[in-house]
């Protein structure tokens, strides 16, 4: 089951379905849209950013436009995809701040929200609403369906703040979600805290002291989104070490070399062909 609202005025999609409107990513691809996935009665398996990942029944994952995505199995999903020009996260923010926590933070960690039967129930309920007002043509159905993704997208960026402990961050949360998303706009070229703390008006020190009840420093947040990065375009292209290194703001590629070496155990080389299969017979 797949319904679609699309605007041709201004281009905006947004799709809405079960499991069915993933089966079309058969091979690892970026997914160009924001997607939710919600696992409702069972388990589904996909892999995210070459990474095999299982998504849990009554557990939703978040994926970004940029993600590389392929879906293996899974069914009694309900997944939710919209562009840009649907809702843009960024002009949006400040009624959902979502921002560097559900979108755009963390990027090495794709979000994962848990539910209870409460929460369950609820988002249950937006469904029905949605699928209503899918079938319901008017003058006003873009504007509803906008209405009804937002409060999807609080709700699930409230769960995750609570259980990732953000609501004990207090004033910090901003900060954080703000330092998230310059890393997400930068990170290719700029590589040191001393760079975004200025952004921030922060020192390096303050803007680290920020950062530790995340127990993950600014500059390990830096280089996990770094690493991820030159692992996506290792995968999923032909360049080599160097012209990735080059991309992602590296002189030198030793740079990067040893950088992806402490964090993988391999040399970007050495991840490249532990990629390919081995020929036929060869043991």
């Amino acid at each position: 089951m797949i319904k679609e609202f699309k605007e041709f005025s201004t281009e905006a999609i947004l799709k809405v379905g079960n499991e069915e409107l993933l089966q079309s990513y058969t091979k690892s691809e970026i997914i160009v849209l924001y997607t939710f996935i919600w696992a409702r009665e069972g388990d589904a398996i996909m892999e995210i950013d070459g990474i095999l990942t299982t998504v849990e029944k009554d557990t939703i994952v978040v994926l970004t436009p940029d993600q590389y995505f392929k879906f293996i199995s899974g069914s009694d999903l309900i997944t939710y995809q919209f562009n840009r020009e649907f809702y843009c996260i960024k002009d949006h923010d400040k009624e959902v701040s979502c921002m560097g926590v559900l979108f755009y933070g963390n990027s090495a960690v794709t979000p994962i929200v848990k539910l209870n039967v409460t929460e369950r129930n609820k988002l249950d309920q937006l469904h029905s609403v949605f699928l209503d007002e899918l079938d319901t043509v008017d003058t006003i159905q873009a504007e509803m369906l906008r209405m009804l993704m937002a409060r999807f997208i609080i709700t699930t960026t409230r769960l995750i703040k609570q259980q990732h402990n953000f609501d004990a961050l207090d004033d910090q949360v901003d900060l954080i979600r703000s330092f998230n998303i310059l890393v997400d706009t930068h990170f290719r070229k700029e590589h040191s805290v001393a760079f975004y703390a200025e952004k921030l008006f922060k020192s390096p020190k303050t803007l680290s002291n920020n950062f530790v009840k995340l127990k993950k420093s600014p500059l390990q947040i830096i280089h996990d989104r770094v690493i991820l990065e030159a692992k996506r375009l290792l995968i999923y292209t032909d360049k080599t070490a160097k012209e990735i290194a080059y991309e992602i703001g590296f002189e030198d590629a030793s740079h990067l070399s040893r950088m992806f070496k402490k964090h993988t155990s391999f040399s970007p080389s050495e991840f490249k062909k532990q990629l390919k299969p081995e020929p036929a017979g060869k043991y």
